[in-house]
């Protein structure tokens, strides 16, 4: 269930970064992680097998099958035949999934990077479960968008069919922690500078505003990966980025940009930062339309979290507002031009208090590594 690539390096050369992500997925402990989370696995489920419609007596493409969970449900819904695609030797564990559940005269796992299976059929449906951390970060959608441009019937549906980024203010301690951090390796930095010299002759000091420059892009500039408790959202939560799997194209997610109006809620609070997080649903399509919508969505949760928990930008320091300030959000998310697997965000917000004072404005590079 979805190649996606969860363990990318961020390493420039991209044939080893292509290798690692394969790689990665290619392991039952990774599949197993993402088929223990109970959210994402109860949303396809309920999607295939309350809208059987869509599946009873139907070709179906399964792009990144992974363990091949979502072709057997497929084929157990009434698909006709069901193709899943793996790229990596996961297809092998998937292979004899099926044969155990006797769906291998239904079900044919391909080994393969989809954009080089030849299919002997369109197909009614494509399912996938491709969503990278923040949607897009390391998703395999590009190869969706090939498998629907070259394999979908005109009347096709997507599973899922439509999905959605979003953003919200945040108050989080992990501002503080990574300033701190931040303090101390550098801290640390001039103790090692200082000892070098001392006891080998060597004055490294040339190399501190590099060494600096590292840091605070590894600190302060890259974006975190957190679970979010609701309470921490002090904001109207906005959508940056919408999404019909139907039509989207690759240029419409290579650059993703965005400026939004919201509006502090909470009273008296720190702006730490911004999370960010997603949803995708399961609606068919305007002239097939499921019978019964389903969502899968990322927000941040009490009780219902996902793995993809969600992408944390933050600010230093952290500003002072009041429930009624307004924000105006510009967001920009472009792929890194040396591994496009993963992202670089120009993330800047104005604020302006309920007073109508303005506050200076904010403007931040962020790396989604």
């Amino acid at each position: 269930m979805g190649s996606r690539g969860a363990n990318a390096n961020g390493a420039v050369d991209k044939g080893v970064d292509f290798a690692n992500y394969f790689c990665t997925y290619g392991f039952l402990y990774h599949q197993k992680e993402m088929l223990c989370d109970r959210v994402r696995m109860d949303a396809y489920y309920n999607a295939i097998f309350q809208n059987k419609h869509h599946f009873q007596g139907k070709a179906v493409l399964d792009v990144g099958t992974g363990s091949g969970i979502l072709a057997i449900w497929s084929a157990q819904a009434g698909a006709r035949k069901v193709y899943a695609v793996e790229a990596t030797k996961m297809a092998e564990h998937a292979r004899e999934l099926v044969k155990a559940n006797k769906l291998q005269d239904i079900v044919e796992v391909i080994e393969g990077t989809m954009e080089d299976v030849t299919l002997p059929e369109k197909v009614d449906v494509i399912i996938s479960e491709w969503m990278g951390y923040f949607l897009l970060r390391e998703s395999m959608l590009d190869s969706v968008i090939y498998a629907r441009d070259h394999w979908l019937k005109p009347d096709g549906v997507m599973y899922p069919s439509h999905a959605r980024m979003w953003m919200a203010p945040i108050r989080s301690s992990l501002a503080d922690h990574r300033s701190s951090d931040y303090e101390g390796a550098m801290q640390d930095w001039y103790g090692f500078v200082d000892e070098t010299k001392a006891n080998y002759g060597v004055d490294m000091s040339v190399l501190t505003n590099p060494y600096n420059e590292e840091q605070g892009k590894y600190y302060l500039q890259t974006s975190i990966w957190n679970s979010l408790h609701p309470n921490q959202i002090i904001g109207t939560p906005v959508t940056i980025k919408e999404l019909d799997c139907l039509t989207t194209t690759i240029e419409d997610i290579r650059d993703v940009r965005s400026s939004i109006s919201l509006s502090i809620t909470a009273e008296n609070s720190r702006l730490c930062g911004f999370g960010g997080w997603f949803d995708v649903h399961f609606r068919g399509s305007n002239k097939n339309l499921a019978q019964q919508e389903v969502e899968l969505t990322t927000a941040p949760s009490i009780d219902s979290g996902t793995h993809w928990g969600q992408q944390v930008f933050l600010l230093h320091p952290p500003q002072q507002v009041q429930r009624g300030d307004g924000i105006i959000l510009h967001f920009s998310m472009i792929r890194n031009k040396e591994n496009h697997r993963l992202m670089d965000v120009d993330l800047g917000c104005e604020i302006k208090q309920l007073s109508g004072k303005l506050l200076p404005p904010i403007q931040k590079k962020f790396y989604i590594e």
